[in-house]
């Protein structure tokens, strides 16, 4: 009782707690969010596994033949990076306008702030969902073997949320002050993503395997990616990612907690 008491002298701490007690609403609109986008459509959300599934065998076919890679080996590593990147890239590049986005909910509803970043990143794991079979089809077809290592995929992947959770709430809280964020983000994500280990594993950069590990979305990719091609994440890889959370977490709730009251004025 006494941790409840005094999560009530913390506004950042209390808003998440509060937010957190209306897990069942976060998933009701992250599903509506998702049901919106593909409405009156035939396939509905599963044009995202069809466009991951097509995207997969253009790029893996044609750029195994061109660098001469063992195709078993490459279309599930490419797979995989793709699956991962999307989530990443989806919650990151949608975290600026997280709040402006729900201006109207914020002015005349009482709910909590943290909500709408929690939401955002439920409807980006419902996306991810969609795209797993395309994953699951690929690792059958290139023999991928799935072990033991597999099951760590599921703490290793709620890791990664805990992550994008801080991230998405403060690019969140600072894309409501500075607009222009939003347009930085979307110009710069393409760029990270030829710099990040999307379409292979940083062991495959034998001289800039170093510089690659300074990629903080290399260690996010990474820490998934592994168990899904049945091997264990690296301990540095972990380390790297509870690091992350701890150090993003605790600057996020200092930020928040002193700009928690602005942000009805700033969307």
């Amino acid at each position: 009782m006494a941790i409840f008491s005094n999560i009530k002298h913390f506004p950042a701490l209390q808003d998440i707690s509060e937010a957190m007690q209306k897990a069942s609403l976060i998933v009701f609109m992250a599903w509506s969010d998702v049901r919106a986008r593909y409405k009156r459509s035939v396939l509905g959300p599963f044009w995202l596994t069809l466009g991951t599934a097509v995207g997969t065998v253009g790029l893996g076919f044609i750029w195994s033949e061109l660098f001469k890679i063992d195709r078993n080996t490459f279309i599930p590593t490419l797979t995989s990076g793709l699956i991962i990147w999307q989530f990443i890239t989806g919650c990151i590049t949608e975290s600026p306008t997280t709040f402006s986005r729900q201006a109207a909910v914020i002015r005349n509803l009482v709910l909590p702030l943290s909500i709408h970043p929690i939401q955002l990143v439920m409807k980006h794991l419902i996306n991810l969902a969609h795209n797993l079979p395309v994953f699951f089809v690929v690792a059958i077809v290139f023999h991928v073997k799935f072990t033991y290592y597999s099951l760590l995929v599921v703490p290793c992947l709620l890791l990664v949320v805990a992550n994008l959770l801080w991230i998405t709430l403060m690019l969140g809280l600072l894309g409501a002050r500075l607009r222009d964020l939003e347009y930085l983000v979307a110009a710069v994500m393409p760029i990270l993503m030829f710099l990040s280990p999307v379409m292979y594993r940083p062991n495959y950069l034998p001289f800039s395997q170093k510089l690659m590990w300074l990629n903080p979305f290399s260690h996010l990719i990474e820490i998934v990616r592994a168990p899904l091609l049945g091997m264990p994440p690296s301990l540095f890889v972990v380390y790297i990612n509870l690091a992350m959370c701890v150090l993003g977490w605790s600057m996020t709730l200092i930020f928040f907690n002193k700009k928690k009251t602005r942000v009805a004025l700033w969307v």
